[in-house]
């Protein structure tokens, strides 16, 4: 198991079965501490009235998210009974399911459980029970392969199965669907999490291509075939590191024949010490994180691979190491970038941008895509501007950005449109090249964006900017991963609810 947890799924008449003190019962209640027709039943009379004074006595209020332990009562098969919050039923409706499902897995970590998804006034569906299940099964993530000595609690939660139980009988093919995109989500969390010297770009490049086995065309590109196509920027900022830079190229086939793709475009910087314009020393081991884009990417191209979704997809990474040493790029070259666009280095610390445009340049020409999609940890300032629970948008079509922004309201991966006003792109003009790599201090994100958007030409296009939340963001009820996997539910579902075939 991938994810450390056991996820089944029954009929609600199941409720009462199983065998005394095999595990524990989760039910749900309101702020009105109601218990659904089916807890009701298997608790019955008494065992009703004991979760009522045990809630009185715990000043237990059903609030959301909140939960209430106590021994199961006499009768119940079960050793532990476990009851969860809802809160007021006025916002039953906008139950964030994966939160709840993460919440309550974190109640019943190690060990065995049923769920009764039942409450006063809901009919939980088969696909609320996915979203409930991928929600556990992201909770009970962790990466620990290098740890030679084992919390205990990680032990335990590696013991976790869970029986979901509810009255929608289709919920077993849901819980495959969540199984699939949890396992998605998870590859790109572990290559986030992973340290540099184990995924190098040649690494990272034969990680993708495993992809392969789900049917996904594989085509890697290495530094003989960049120099080729002409690909300066991305050779530029590769060229200080003894590791060889890598371009992977993912299409998916899943639509009709002939229809032009969605471009899913990463950034892949496996390590970023800033090159010559060094970094501070302070903090500088999160750089193993700045290739979150291009997980994503890897990630999603799973996601829509294990599901056969009917659309037709390409995702492209640009892998490089960014390092310092007598052969790296400095501040004041000149760069010619596939585009045939050239570009004077102004701080080689912003590396990113170099890499998508060969990218992207090479995807527009080849793959002729109906849209680009770029995800990159490009910038402290949008750090600055947004925190760490939001990323940031940037776009050239304001259908695509609000598919996009809809996408990220269904997921819980949420972004917010940022500003691309000529003003931006005026401050990256160059007085030697094309342009400058960047536009000073002020407007960091956005100058960052208009550079990308001069590769993109006419194709509609969204830049997420996901140096906040695609590495050692804030915690969540499904997330206790420094590195989130941020990005792949978002792709998935942008992909289902608008570019497959019905």
């Amino acid at each position: 198991m991938a994810d450390g947890i056991e996820i089944g799924f029954g009929p609600l008449e199941q409720s009462g079965q199983g065998s005394g003190g095999s595990g524990d019962l989760v039910v749900f209640v309101g702020d009105d501490l109601v218990l659904g027709a089916a807890a009701r039943d298997v608790l019955g009379a008494p065992g009703a009235d004991l979760v009522a004074r045990a809630a009185s006595s715990e000043k237990f209020k059903g609030r959301s998210l909140t939960a209430l332990s106590l021994p199961a009562p006499s009768g119940v098969k079960a050793d532990r009974l476990v009851v969860v919050g809802l809160g007021p039923e006025k916002d039953r409706a906008k139950t964030d399911w994966p939160v709840l499902g993460g919440f309550t897995a974190s109640k019943v970590a190690g060990r065995t459980a049923r769920v009764v998804l039942d409450w006063p006034g809901a009919t939980v569906t088969a696909a609320q029970a996915g979203e409930f299940a991928l929600g556990a099964r992201l909770r009970n993530y962790t990466f620990d392969r290098y740890k030679t000595k084992k919390k205990p609690d990680a032990d335990e939660k590696s013991g976790t199965a869970l029986t979901l139980l509810l009255a929608d009988q289709g919920a077993a093919r849901a819980g495959e669907n969540a199984r699939t995109l949890s396992e998605s989500v998870i590859l790109a969390r572990d290559l986030v999490n992973e340290p540099p010297n184990v995924l190098f770009p040649e690494e990272f490049a034969r990680r993708a291509s495993d992809l392969s086995k789900l049917g996904v065309e594989i085509e890697v590109l290495e530094p003989a075939r960049m120099h080729e196509l002409g690909m300066g920027a991305l050779l530029a900022v590769a060229q200080g590191s003894v590791r060889e830079p890598r371009v992977v190229i993912m299409r998916w086939n899943g639509g009709p024949a002939g229809e032009a793709p969605v471009a899913l475009i990463g950034k892949g910087v496996i390590f970023d010490s800033g090159g010559i314009s060094i970094k501070p020393g302070g903090g500088m081991e999160d750089m193993k994180g700045d290739m979150g884009g291009a997980a994503a990417v890897v990630g999603a191209v799973r996601a829509l691979a294990a599901r056969k979704a009917r659309c037709n997809v390409v995702g492209a990474i640009g892998i490089v190491e960014n390092m310092p040493d007598g052969g790296a790029y400095r501040p004041s070259d000149i760069v010619t970038s596939m585009s045939g666009q050239t570009i004077e280095v102004i701080n080689t610390d912003a590396e990113g941008r170099l890499v998508l445009a060969d990218v992207i340049t090479h995807i527009v020409r080849s793959a002729k895509p109906k849209a680009i999609v770029d995800l990159a940890t490009l910038t402290g300032a949008i750090i600055v501007a947004l925190g760490q629970d939001i990323a940031g948008m940037f776009s050239n079509d304001d259908t695509l950005a609000g598919n996009i922004n809809a996408a990220g309201e269904a997921t819980g991966e949420k972004v917010w449109r940022m500003p691309l006003i000529p003003a931006y792109d005026k401050a990256i003009d160059s007085k030697f090249a094309d342009m400058k790599n960047t536009g000073g201090r002020h407007g960091g994100a956005a100058t960052a964006a208009s550079f990308i958007k001069r590769y993109v030409e006419d194709v509609p296009w969204a830049h997420l900017d996901i140096a906040g939340v695609a590495m050692s963001s804030n915690a969540s009820e499904i997330n206790r991963s420094w590195g989130a996997g941020w990005g792949v539910r978002l792709l998935d579902r942008l992909i289902q609810d608008h570019y497959e075939a019905r």
